[in-house]
């Protein structure tokens, strides 16, 4: 299954008055990570292919457990995996490392979308399908 890993840092926006990573701001650098996947595998939703284009992909379901605290501007890896792939709908898996090496879990989740086509769910195009596996 397609996987990346991006290096950030927590940024001056994301950060609560505390200093520290607000958490609902966590599903925003999720869906950073699947848009920079999506690409990495060829998938542009704008500018691709007329067949993918023409579906949605709303949220289903959405969690993160976080393990420790990313304080403001602190850097972090996130690896983004596809976790599974069903018949129409795709279930990203996340996990956040506060070091390069990637062996201090900082936090971890997923987000599952549906896909959607004419307001009904849909089977995943063949064109996604392939690029994810």
């Amino acid at each position: 299954m397609a996987s990346i890993e991006l290096k950030r840092r927590i940024r001056w926006a994301d950060a609560d008055a505390a200093g520290r990573l607000h958490y609902p701001r966590i599903f925003e650098y999720f869906e950073e990570g699947e848009i920079e996947l999506l690409r990495s595998v060829g998938i542009e939703f704008l500018s691709g292919s007329q067949e993918v284009r023409e579906y949605d992909f709303p949220r289903k379901h959405v969690d993160a457990v976080f393990h420790r605290m990313l304080p403001l501007d602190a850097p972090f890896v996130m690896r983004v995996t596809v976790g599974k792939l069903g018949n129409s709908s795709i279930r990203y898996d996340y996990q956040i490392f506060s070091d390069d090496e990637c062996t201090q879990l900082a936090l971890e989740g997923s987000m599952t979308v549906v896909c959607v086509k004419n307001g009904r769910p849909a089977t995943l195009p063949e064109t996604l399908r392939e690029a994810l596996s």
